[in-house]
C-alpha cells in the first residue's frame, strides 16, 4: 500500500469514527431531553399548581414570541367583546331575517345575527314582537350601533341617552348606549313602555320618536310598520329553502 492510499485511509477512519461519535452524542442528547421532558410532565401532574405556573409562564412566552414577531400585542379576550355570532347557527327563522337585514343594509352577517338572537330573546322575555324591535332599529340606525342625532339619540335603536340614564345604570352607565347588545334592551324596553302608553303599536311608535303630540310624525310610523310587514314575511317564508338561498347566496 503506498502513501496515497493509506492517507486516503486515514482520513475514512476518522471521518467514521467522528460520525459515529456525533450519533452517540446526538443519540444521547434526544434521549436526556425525552427523560427531562417525561419527567417534567411527572411532576407537573403530581402538582397542579406548578403545572398551572408552567402553563402560564408558557402562555406568556408564546404571546411574547408572537408580539415580537408581529409587533402586536395578543388579546385572547377579543372575541368575547365582538357582538357577532354565526348565522348558521341560528334557528332558520332567525337566520333568514338575519340575511335578509345583512342584504339591505350592507352590514355584515355576523353582527346582525348576533342581535337579531338577541331580539328575539328580549322580545320573549318582555313579551314584544322582535321583528319590530329589529324593524325600529333599522329604520332609526340602519344597524349603526355609533349613530347620533342631532337631538342626542344615540345607538342602535336611537335612545334619547340622558332621559333614559337610569336604565343604562343597569349596564354600567351612560357609556353602554354605544354596546349594541345594552342598546337593543334598553330600546326594547323603552318602545314597550311607548306601546303601553300609546294603547296600540303606531301610537307606541309615535311616542317613541316623540311625535305624541302632533299630527305628523314625519311619516315615521308608516316606515317602521313596513318594514315590519317585511320582515314578518321573510320570517313566515324561512321554510322556504329556495328564497333562503337567495337571500344568503348559496
Amino acid at each position: 500500500m503506498n502513501l496515497s492510499q493509506r492517507l486516503r485511509l486515514g482520513l475514512r477512519t476518522v471521518a467514521s469514527d467522528t460520525a459515529d461519535g456525533l450519533f452517540e452524542i446526538t443519540h444521547n442528547g434526544f434521549a436526556l431531553v425525552g427523560l427531562l421532558v417525561i419527567g417534567a410532565t411527572l411532576v407537573l401532574g403530581l402538582q397542579p399548581e406548578w403545572r398551572q405556573a408552567g402553563e402560564s409562564q408558557l402562555m406568556s412566552w408564546l404571546q411574547t414570541r408572537q408580539m415580537a414577531a408581529s409587533g402586536t400585542e395578543p388579546d385572547l379576550s377579543g372575541i368575547e367583546r365582538a357582538t357577532a355570532s354565526d348565522p348558521r347557527n341560528l334557528p332558520r327563522q332567525q337566520a333568514a331575517v338575519a340575511f335578509w337585514l345583512s342584504n339591505k343594509y350592507r352590514v355584515a352577517p355576523e353582527p346582525v345575527s348576533a342581535l337579531v338572537a338577541e331580539a328575539y330573546e328580549t322580545g320573549l322575555r318582555i313579551q314584544l314582537d322582535p321583528t319590530l324591535i329589529l324593524a325600529v332599529m333599522a329604520v332609526e340606525s340602519g344597524f349603526n350601533p355609533f349613530a347620533q342625532s342631532s337631538m342626542g339619540a344615540q345607538g342602535l335603536m336611537q335612545v334619547m341617552t340622558r332621559v333614559h340614564s337610569d336604565k343604562y345604570e343597569l349596564f354600567g352607565g351612560k357609556l353602554a348606549a354605544f354596546d349594541p347588545v345594552s342598546n337593543l334592551r334598553v330600546g326594547a324596553r323603552v318602545l314597550q313602555e311607548c306601546i303601553q302608553r300609546g294603547g296600540s303599536i303606531e301610537s307606541g311608535l309615535k311616542h317613541y320618536v316623540g311625535a305624541a303630540l302632533v299630527d305628523d310624525d314625519g311619516g315615521y310610523a308608516a316606515k317602521v310598520l313596513a318594514e315590519h310587514t317585511r320582515l314578518l314575511q321573510v320570517a313566515r317564508d324561512a321554510n322556504s329553502t329556495r328564497k333562503v338561498a337567495l337571500w344568503t347566496g348559496a
